[in-house]
C-alpha cells in the first residue's frame, strides 16, 4: 500500500508533530473524516503542513468512510489518496473515475499509529521503522 510509517491526524498540532522529525511519512485523516470536517479542511490542513516542513517527503490519505459522494467531491477538488470502503456499490465507479484523474483509491486504511489515541510517545520509533510500535 504504502511504502513508509503512517500516522494518523487530527489537527494542525498532529500534521507538525508527525512532519517535525523530517522522516518519510503518510498522513492519514481520522476515518470518515471527510465527512465531519471536509475535503477542504484536509486539503488546507496538508496545505499547510507541506508549506511549513517542504523538505519532509509526505503523502496523504482522506479517508472518506462508506460515502462515495464524498470521495467524489475529494477527486474534484485534486486529492491524491483516498480511502473508501470496499463494500459501497459505488467502489469500482469511483476507483475508474479515481483511476483517470492519476489518483488512488484504498479499500483500507495503511498500519499506522494515532495521535488522537495518546501515540505521540511512539512517533520516533514508528518513523524510524520500529514495527514493534503498538499499532491502531
Amino acid at each position: 500500500m504504502f511504502s513508509h510509517p503512517a500516522v494518523i491526524v487530527h489537527g494542525i498540532d498532529h500534521v507538525r508533530l508527525a512532519l517535525r522529525p523530517g522522516r518519510k511519512v503518510v498522513l492519514v485523516s481520522g476515518h470518515g473524516a471527510a465527512l465531519y470536517a471536509g475535503t477542504g479542511w484536509w486539503r488546507a490542513l496538508m496545505a499547510i503542513g507541506r508549506a511549513e516542513f517542504p523538505t519532509t517527503p509526505m503523502t496523504d490519505l482522506l479517508d472518506c468512510a462508506a460515502a462515495p459522494g464524498r470521495a467524489l467531491e475529494a477527486l474534484r477538488a485534486g486529492q491524491a489518496a483516498i480511502r473508501l470502503d470496499a463494500s459501497v456499490p459505488a467502489w469500482p465507479a469511483v476507483a475508474a473515475i479515481a483511476n483517470s484523474l492519476g489518483a488512488q483509491l484504498f479499500p483500507d486504511r495503511p498500519p499506522a499509529i494515532d495521535l488522537g489515541q495518546g501515540d505521540a510517545w511512539r512517533l520516533d520509533a514508528w518513523l524510524a521503522g520500529d514495527t514493534d510500535a503498538k499499532l491502531r
